[in-house]
């Protein structure tokens, strides 16, 4: 099974009044410390899809290990982002059988995190396998090649969470309980301070 994995970082963050993705966080920023947790998957392709202020988040990436969509229509929604990242990744790894979407600001996201997932996926052969939290399934979430053709096909304000919603007999959950702490506001990020770092892996 080939994996590929999805940064969704095309967002204004007007609830934080800067862009989030470069907000500092553990030495790096939050969007290169998704990357990094990415990329710690090795041999894993991994995309990144910027919006708004791409140039401006752009500038500060190492683009040696990654792989940069744009994607012009961000204001429309999630499903242009991760329509736009998925193709990037199907143009260059025609072979990849799964992939991973992400969010760039969730940071107890951990490589094991994106491992269970993988893991669930071939040992129950389930076509989504999301991350559980607040009572829900969301993002991080993996979605097999069978569902390849609708998230290709999605627009505006439909993303992952309204996909797995609609093919829940299709889907299981892994406990990530983390998943429910992300950074929208400045009140979220001043709050980073005071979590417990994941545990190393």
């Amino acid at each position: 099974m080939s994996t590929g994995i999805v940064i969704l970082a095309a967002g204004e963050s007007s609830r934080m009044g800067e862009p989030k993705q470069l907000l500092a966080f553990q030495g790096t920023n939050l969007l290169q410390h998704t990357i990094d947790t990415a990329l710690s998957l090795e041999a894993t392709p991994v995309v990144v899809v910027l919006g708004a202020h791409a140039a401006k988040i752009r500038a500060q990436l190492d683009e040696s290990r990654l792989l940069i969509a744009i994607n012009p229509d961000w204001h429309e929604g999630m499903g242009g982002s991760l329509r736009t990242g998925l193709q990037t990744l199907l143009d260059t790894h025609q072979d990849v059988s799964t992939v991973i979407f992400l969010l760039c600001d969730q940071p107890l996201l951990s490589a094991s995190t994106l491992n269970h997932l993988i893991a669930t996926h071939e040992r129950t052969g389930f076509d989504i396998v999301a991350s559980e939290y607040d009572g829900a399934l969301g993002v991080p979430a993996l979605f097999a090649r069978s569902m390849f053709a609708e998230l290709l096909a999605l627009r505006g304000e439909t993303g992952a969470r309204q996909i797995i919603r609609a093919h829940r007999a299709r889907a299981v959950g892994v406990a990530f309980p983390d998943g429910a702490i992300d950074i929208d506001t400045p009140a979220d990020y001043r709050s980073l301070s005071q979590l417990s770092t994941p545990a190393p892996v």
